[in-house]
């Protein structure tokens, strides 16, 4: 007889003691639970699981944005444009920094106005390396490019002194303590002085080089597409944010002295060079007499430069470079520079000269149709 507390035979067998079917027991398991709930908390789940993976997939796959940054230095303005995830303008203003320390004349603790000042110095890596350029850019130009004209320019009134012009006997006597080849570094950094009045002034090349040095940091961080731009003077790298070669206008010699209503020559497309401008047609002035006295000085005649080149646009593999080429080729002339260049293949120019009052150009660099 059946137990009535305990109905179900727990053995399987019924009350004659036959083996009856068994009543099988198991674990439960999920699919005991109803599909509906399931479905309601496990494919919300996953879905929002897989949506949050793909937003951090793409995420990591997006480019990075571009960088805008500008401000003030070497007693002009700078403009940079660079593709990074970070802004890194208090770093770049760091690097342009060393150089203010290095070669700036209007830094009274500089290197450069130090030595200028008399101050027996050993100099630092910077000053060695615009320094050595600079010796060597000399050489290739027969000194059209020197570093110690500083006191024939502040004397015909474009540097920091300002008076009466200077006579020949003034010019003749200043041009005693220029030339590049009475200066030179010894062999434990300190800058010998063949003449003791002999200065330096390194503004013909420390804003390609402030713009070198800028280039640099991008570059040692992985970051490709840049434009570093330093008064003029640019180096750019990789592609512009439309994906593109960067676009850099040579302007049309004018008399403005603002720039403001300047119009552009030509617009070059650029990518992975340096550039830089120097020209006759804003810094001058018109003496007593209706003489156009230019900015640039030849060094050979510690007089005015006086040619028909009015601006002179160089590429090659430095900033620096192109900067000391763009002012010698001012001093030398269209003639005089196109010989310099049959010699330097490394450099590209753009001309713009005056023929019979009329603007003509010559260039090297592959120019847009």
């Amino acid at each position: 007889m059946t137990d009535p507390l305990n109905p179900i035979n727990l053995q399987g067998q019924d009350e004659s003691g036959d083996q009856g079917d068994a009543v099988k027991f198991s674990p439960l398991t999920p699919d005991d639970a109803p599909k509906s709930q399931w479905r309601r908390w496990h494919l919300p789940v996953l879905f929002l699981f897989a949506i949050a993976t793909f937003l951090i997939i793409l995420r990591r796959n997006a480019p990075a944005p571009f960088q805008h940054n500008e401000g003030a230095i070497f007693g002009t303005f700078y403009h940079f444009t660079y593709q990074a995830a970070d802004d890194l303008h208090a770093e770049l203003k760091a690097e342009l920094n060393r150089v203010d320390n290095s070669l700036s004349m209007f830094n009274p603790q500089s290197t450069l106005s130090r030595i200028n000042q008399g101050e027996d110095i050993e100099v630092d890596s910077l000053f060695r390396r615009v320094f050595t350029l600079s010796q060597q850019v000399s050489e290739a130009t027969d000194g059209a490019f020197d570093i110690t004209v500083a006191p024939l320019v502040n004397a015909w009134g474009f540097g920091f002194k300002e008076g009466q012009l200077p006579d020949s006997l003034a010019v003749d006597s200043l041009r005693q303590s220029v030339g590049y080849r009475t200066i030179s570094l010894t062999p434990d950094c300190h800058l010998h002085r063949d003449d003791p009045r002999t200065i330096l002034d390194c503004s013909a090349v420390a804003k390609g080089f402030g713009v070198d040095i800028v280039a640099d940091f991008l570059r040692a961080r992985g970051i490709l597409n840049y434009m570093v731009e330093i008064g003029g003077e640019i180096v750019v790298s990789g592609t512009n944010p439309k994906g593109q070669p960067w676009h850099v206008g040579v302007n049309k010699p004018d008399d403005d002295p603002t720039s403001q209503n300047s119009q552009l020559q030509t617009v070059l497309n650029l990518t992975d060079c340096a550039l830089a401008t120097s020209g006759n047609y804003r810094n001058f002035y018109i003496t007593e007499d209706g003489r156009r006295l230019a900015h640039t000085i030849d060094p050979a005649t510690g007089y005015p430069v006086q040619h028909s080149l009015l601006s002179s646009t160089v590429i090659a593999p430095t900033c620096a470079c192109a900067d000391a080429f763009a002012t010698a080729f001012m001093v030398l002339g269209i003639e005089r520079a196109k010989q310099v260049l049959s010699h330097h293949p490394e450099l590209q120019v753009y001309f713009i000269y005056d023929s019979a009052g009329i603007n003509q150009t010559f260039s090297t660099i592959p120019l847009p149709e």
